[in-house]
């Protein structure tokens, strides 16, 4: 699983991995089931990549903020994404204590957390990512 084909899709829940394009739609499968969806050029679609954190020095991809929280539970799943506001924030500043509480708000914390689980859940290693982005920008 490559986490540049990883997207969210308002609307639907959990994560989907992009399969392939055809002229008017994306296919994609879900991340927890095998089930394939076309996804048409009208719905709002969201590389996780392109996806970033906001901090009070720069913003910070979420693949970095994934890395964290991994190494933070040692490759367990994270904290449930139900938990109360108070607990959320107190994990997430544990995991990245620079964050700009004014701008990241509850719900995106608790969608980070629920996305990470459902890596987590479908066997991403975080620290292999890493190396594999790295890889590639040293070519």
């Amino acid at each position: 699983m490559e986490f540049s084909k990883i997207i969210s899709i308002a609307g639907k829940p959990g994560l989907f991995q992009v399969i392939s394009q055809s002229k008017n739609a994306i296919i994609v499968q879900g991340i927890n089931d095998t089930k394939r969806v076309a996804i048409n050029a009208t719905q709002n679609v969201s590389l996780l990549e392109n996806i970033a954190i906001y901090t009070y020095e720069e913003d910070l991809p979420l693949l970095s903020v994934f890395k964290a929280i991994f190494e933070k539970t040692n490759g367990e799943k994270a904290i449930s994404h139900k938990e109360s506001g108070a607990k959320l924030t107190e994990f997430f500043s544990g995991v990245l204590p620079n964050y700009d509480d004014e701008r990241v708000y509850t719900s995106n914390i608790k969608k980070v957390i629920q996305w990470f689980n459902i890596l987590v859940d479908a066997g991403m290693d975080f620290s292999a990512v890493q190396e594999e982005a790295s890889a590639e920008e040293a070519e």
